[in-house]
């Protein structure tokens, strides 16, 4: 068992280190509103991992494998949500105002910044097919569902250290000084990049439809 877990949970520290839609949104949030509410956004998505890991004991996969259309409705949420905050982003830079500040809603909160980390690990596609690939090795291996269900705080607490060290840097006082000089070009870099992520998931999604 622990051989299977320390297999799987190298392929989860490259996935969870390498750029996307988790490390966007912690990094966004560490730049405009600061340390603690991106470490509720990173236990937002530390919490996601480990539903993840529960629909996974569930038989995610399975599921998956009968219903292809579930994965394709899940491309168009995370799609969608990751548009949302696009044009949040680049609406923001038109006001000249921060990507998460708005005359109404001020300081995120710490449940928001919470559940802005958990919405968006848990509308990632390449999540669900991350938890199926996991689900797969490690059943392949011998190991029962409750087994692949312990794996899950595993993968939190990677994400905890990981997308935390991530929260910590961007929102260094060199980190923010640099984000107060180019907020705007800052903000549009993230519009862009979060619209072309959901663009792409929606697009991926449409051809599921068409096939």
């Amino acid at each position: 068992m622990l051989q299977a877990f320390f297999i799987a949970w190298l392929g989860v520290c490259a996935a969870q280190a390498s750029p996307g839609p988790n490390l966007m949104a912690v990094a966004d949030v560490a730049l405009d509103q600061g340390r603690r509410p991106a470490l509720f956004v990173v236990t937002g998505i530390a919490t996601g991992c480990l539903a993840w890991a529960l629909l996974t004991a569930l038989g995610l996969g399975a599921l998956f494998a009968a219903y292809p259309m579930l994965l394709t409705v899940l491309k168009f949420a995370g799609g969608g949500y990751l548009l949302y905050l696009g044009i949040r982003a680049l609406w923001s830079m038109r006001k000249g105002r921060g990507l998460m500040v708005t005359a109404n809603t001020g300081q995120l909160s710490d449940l928001a910044a919470w559940r802005r980390g958990f919405v968006v690990v848990m509308t990632n596609p390449k999540a669900a097919l991350m938890w199926s690939a996991i689900a797969t090795f490690l059943l392949g291996a011998g190991l029962s569902r409750w087994e692949v269900l312990l794996f899950g705080p595993i993968v939190a607490i990677t994400a905890l250290t990981i997308y935390g060290t991530y929260a910590l840097l961007f929102s260094t006082g060199m980190a923010t000084s640099v984000y107060d000089r180019f907020a705007r070009i800052i903000q549009g870099v993230f519009g862009v990049a979060f619209g072309a992520l959901g663009g792409a998931l929606v697009w991926s999604g449409l051809r599921d439809l068409r096939s």
